[in-house]
């Protein structure tokens, strides 16, 4: 029986956001697989979505920048899972079309929808509108990362009898656009203002001070989500049988090296959290080899039991799972 398949996406969460904040994604990291130093192919929303779905570089894809649509002829994870019999599903934040709602040709396959193309634009934390199969928006209740939990549970439940593939994409702990604020739920940002600042953030300024608080408060609501999640897993008997993987698009360098928050080649927007549970995974440690968010497309579908493409140029990291002083093979060199 094959593995299903979830992957839970951040938006803008730094590698070092892991730990004591993060009690769920650490016991999952400890008793799965965690790569210590995974890197995006690039530290910008849509280049680094692209590269998530299809496993190739922005480069290949067209999508280098921000504006750029994902061409439909890309093959993405949700063609090839769903290939194979599985339910296919988005959740969330995609930023890979270029219009708002999404029209179907443009939503790299997946086949339940339930997503807005920029997030960030249709909702607010306590506001969240997304848009079904059908383009009719969907307002969901709670807070925004609450709600699109809630959504992913209801796939879940509504999807156990067969194996199902799972992309559940948040906005946070990304900032709210029209504001330059990080709302996170009440009370969360006055926990964690003045906790903890990371040493190049403490050295360099920014807005760090100003925003770290909110930030840490969505990081730590983005983990209590993870837990709700898990417990649903466990509770419809499906946790043993599911790859869960946990990671996020860049990081956030909060306006200390240009004047926004990403789009720098520093540890601060390259490096980013990841984590794998479940089949194949369990028990693996950590990988200390960088790995590339690239490599994340070519991993699951191995895991999975399921070709790898030729086109994709990332590589499977499984094989460091099985043994972390092993090889990989060499990455596929562009072809456009």
């Amino acid at each position: 029986m094959r593995p299903n398949v979830i992957v839970v996406f951040t938006d803008q969460q730094r590698w070092d956001t892991v730990g004591p904040l993060t009690p769920n994604l650490d016991r999952m990291a400890r008793h799965g697989t965690q790569a210590t130093v995974a890197l995006t192919p690039q530290p910008v929303c849509a280049p680094a979505r692209a590269a998530l779905q299809t496993g190739r570089y922005p480069t290949t894809t067209g999508v280098y920048r921000n504006g750029r649509v994902l061409p439909p002829e890309e093959r993405t994870l949700a063609h090839h899972f769903g290939a194979a019999g599985y339910a296919t599903g988005y959740i969330g934040k995609w930023h890979l079309a270029g219009t708002e709602p999404v029209p179907e040709e443009r939503r790299g396959g997946y086949r339940s929808w339930l997503a807005a193309n920029a997030l960030e634009h249709t909702s607010d934390a306590y506001r969240t509108i997304v848009y079904d199969e059908a383009n009719e928006p969907v307002l969901l209740p709670g807070y925004r990362s609450d709600a699109l939990v809630d959504a992913a549970v209801r796939f879940v439940a509504d999807h156990a009898g067969e194996p199902f593939y799972l992309f559940l994409s948040f906005l946070e702990p990304h900032h709210q656009n029209e504001v330059d604020d990080y709302p996170a739920p009440d009370g969360y940002e006055q926990r964690y203002q003045g906790t903890w600042m990371p040493p190049d953030l403490a050295a360099l300024g920014g807005t760090a001070h100003q925003h770290m608080g909110g930030y840490l408060g969505q990081v730590k609501r983005l983990d209590e989500g993870l837990g709700r999640l898990l417990d649903a897993l466990r509770s419809m008997d499906l946790l043993d049988d599911t790859i869960v993987a946990y990671t996020s698009d860049h990081g956030n360098h909060f306006k200390t090296r240009n004047g926004e928050y990403k789009r720098s080649c520093h540890d601060a927007s390259l490096r980013v959290p990841l984590a794998l549970r479940g089949p194949g995974f369990d028990g693996g440690g950590a990988i200390s080899r960088p790995v590339s968010t690239l490599d994340l497309p070519p991993t699951l579908l191995e895991a999975a039991g399921l070709p790898v493409p030729a086109e994709m140029q990332g590589r499977s990291f499984l094989p460091l799972v099985r043994d972390p002083r092993g090889a990989r093979g060499p990455r596929r060199c562009s072809s456009r």
